[in-house]
C-alpha cells in the first residue's frame, strides 16, 4: 500500500493542475468577447485609485464577466472591477485576504 501512495498523490496533483488549466483556458476564450484589452483595464484601474497594478485577470463574477485588477495604493491593496465592454470602473474596494 505504501508503494501506491506516491502514485496516488501524483495523480491527484495532476488532476488539480488540469482543472486549473481548464479554467484558465475557459477564461481566455471568454475574454475574446471583451471590447477592451487587459492592458486598458489595468490602466483604468490604476488611474481610478491612483496606484500600481500588481495582478489582473478576466473572470466571471455573479453572472457577469469583468476584469479584476488588484492595485497597490500606498500600503493598501485595492480590488478594482472593470467593465470589459465600456472600460468603466464598476467598483473599487479594499481587498480582503480571501
Amino acid at each position: 500500500m505504501k508503494r501506491h501512495i506516491p502514485i496516488l498523490l501524483l495523480a491527484l496533483v495532476s488532476a488539480a493542475g488540469t482543472a486549473v488549466a481548464g479554467e484558465s483556458v475557459s477564461n481566455a476564450l471568454a475574454s475574446a468577447d471583451a471590447q477592451i484589452s487587459l492592458t486598458q483595464a489595468i490602466s483604468a484601474a490604476e488611474q481610478h485609485v491612483d496606484g500600481r497594478a500588481a495582478f489582473a485577470e478576466y473572470e466571471q463574477e455573479k453572472d457577469q464577466w469583468v476584469y479584476e485588477v488588484f492595485v497597490l495604493k500606498d500600503k493598501t491593496v485595492m480590488e478594482v472591477m472593470v467593465d470589459p465592454t465600456s472600460g468603466a470602473v464598476i467598483s473599487a474596494t479594499e481587498a480582503s485576504d480571501e
